[in-house]
């Protein structure tokens, strides 16, 4: 995977550690605990080498957080239910070349022709028509945007906002992690206008809310998706549900190239042992393996550790235990009788609209939601609330968040609810203020044990799906490297401010 990923020509190359090609002879046995995207990518790049490789997942199907499950509707019609919304940014390098594994061209993506923003005080962004290439982007965003306008720049503490013109990893964390995001932008002096309508959309698409989420995650998001990347705010979507369009052809790949996939069995405990491997204690399977990959969510991974008392040190096991889940969020999924106005967008994030973070009216992409669309008449109207408080009312939230659709695209509220149904989860990832040295590595206190996920610590410039893909990667890369066989490139955004003109405003309000 050296050609180059994207549009991007400043996207960084990160060599992989060198050896022979496969192995040879007798390969090691490497189990990987976890089918979600991290697991996934751990397992294919291992098997591709040529270890043999078993997967555990707990669940029946591959994919995770970004799995699905089949449903029947109210009049008889078999659907897919999933946990919501993803958008697979151009600028997910190696999460995309995971997926072209199974199909070179990304056929399974569509890409949608716009990012709009609304408030409910009628304000409005949308990236479409905005420049992809830092920094005309953000000049840009200025100049057609009617939240931030340019006496605006003016008001600006320039020398708090100078990490987010010069975002370097790690360095980011040392500067930013123990400052909490509302704060920082506070400190900053960012327009209210586009505090709310920019920023806020962003931080809570990792499940947190601004109050709560470290001001280093937000400059590493700012820094990922705009002004350390030339890719873009536009984004690709699945043409059908998550498990058809990705796990399924990933998973029947992995089991072309041998992995034993056991799906629906999760894994009791690890034990290290001292001449080297790991035993799995599984429910109903026993393995002994010459290495464990640990691709798990914050709960599972607390889980493993708790009941595994010989796996790791005093220090890491405590940093495992202090890990932390994001607030819940719900997804309301709604077929209704009635398609919403064609000049709708097909995905809107919101703000001001009580808990509603966005809403997607998938018939307008996903192949599964159009068939039965055309069918009835209808239309699937998939709404998201994140970081609710834990101790909210969830029927009383779910009428909220259906009673705020309404005030989003009024011509809903005549819409017949053919069948509803409401997903409610609290298991990703909190990157609090602070939190970031308690954060695992990939590299554990066990040479054979690696840990991967979107709650690891990579130290690159990645986030959600593309830090769970090249957390993986990374975790194979570090068994591999000690087998001496060859390892996987990896792709970032660059790993600083890619702008020289806002590298030198960064070094000269740092130094005022």
């Amino acid at each position: 995977m050296n050609h180059r990923p994207g549009r991007d020509r400043r996207a960084e190359l990160i060599a992989a550690p060198g050896g022979r090609n496969r192995f040879s002879g007798d390969a090691p046995a490497v189990a990987v605990v976890g089918g979600g995207i991290a697991g996934m990518a751990a397992a294919t790049v291992l098997a591709e080498r040529g270890a043999r490789v078993t997967l555990y997942e707990r669940e029946a199907a591959l994919g995770g957080r970004v799995g699905g499950w089949p449903v029947t509707l109210a009049d008889g019609s078999r659907a897919t239910m999933t946990r919501g919304f993803h958008a697979f940014f151009r600028q997910y390098y190696n999460l995309r070349g995971l997926l072209r594994r199974v199909d070179g061209g990304l056929g399974m993506l569509a890409g949608l022709p716009d990012y709009p923003l609304l408030h409910g005080d009628g304000r409005s962004d949308r990236f479409a028509r905005v420049p992809r290439t830092p920094p005309w982007n953000a000049l840009g965003f200025v100049a057609l945007s009617p939240s931030f306008r340019w006496r605006d720049l003016a008001r600006m503490n320039l020398a708090a906002a100078g990490p987010l013109l010069d975002v370097r990893v790690p360095e980011i964390y040392e500067r930013l992690d123990a400052t909490g995001a509302a704060r920082y932008l506070a400190a900053v002096g960012f327009p209210d206008a586009a505090r709310h309508l920019a920023f806020e959309v962003f931080s809570r698409s990792f499940f947190a809310d601004p109050d709560r989420l470290s001001a280093a995650e937000l400059a590493l998001m700012f820094h990922v998706y705009f002004l350390g990347s030339a890719e873009g705010l536009l984004f690709d979507v699945v043409r059908e549900p998550f498990p058809q369009a990705l796990w399924d052809p990933l998973g029947a790949y992995l089991a072309a190239l041998g992995v034993r996939l056991l799906t629906g069995t999760p894994v009791e405990r690890v034990g290290p042992r001292a001449d080297g491997g790991a035993d799995i204690v599984a429910e109903g399977d026993f393995g002994r393996y010459d290495a464990v990959v640990l691709a798990l969510d914050v709960n599972g991974l607390r889980g493993v550790v708790a009941r595994s008392p010989d796996l790791g040190d005093r220090s890491w096991r405590a940093r495992v235990q202090r890990l932390r889940t994001a607030p819940p969020f719900l997804v309301t999924r709604l077929w209704l009788d009635r398609p919403p106005h064609a000049h709708r967008a097909a995905f809107l994030a919101t703000s001001g609209f009580g808990t509603l973070d966005n809403v997607s009216v998938l018939d307008r992409w996903e192949g599964e939601a159009a068939r039965w669309a055309a069918r009835t008449g209808g239309s699937v109207v998939e709404l998201h609330a994140y970081a609710l408080p834990a101790t909210c009312d969830r029927r009383a939230e779910q009428e909220r968040l259906l009673a705020q659709l309404h005030r989003v695209y009024p011509e809903t509220r005549g819409a017949r609810i053919v069948d509803v149904r409401h997903l409610w989860r609290e298991d990703c990832p909190l990157f609090a203020t602070g939190g970031h040295r308690d954060r695992p590595t990939v590299l554990t206190p066990h040479p054979d044990v690696v840990v991967a996920g979107d709650l690891v610590r990579t130290d690159l410039p990645v986030a959600l799906m593309e830090r769970a893909a090249t957390s993986g990667f990374l975790a194979a890369n570090a068994l591999l490297a000690r087998w001496g066989v060859r390892g996987q490139p990896l792709w970032t955004v660059p790993r600083a401010g890619r702008s020289r003109a806002l590298r030198a405003v960064a070094a000269l309000v740092g130094r005022a």
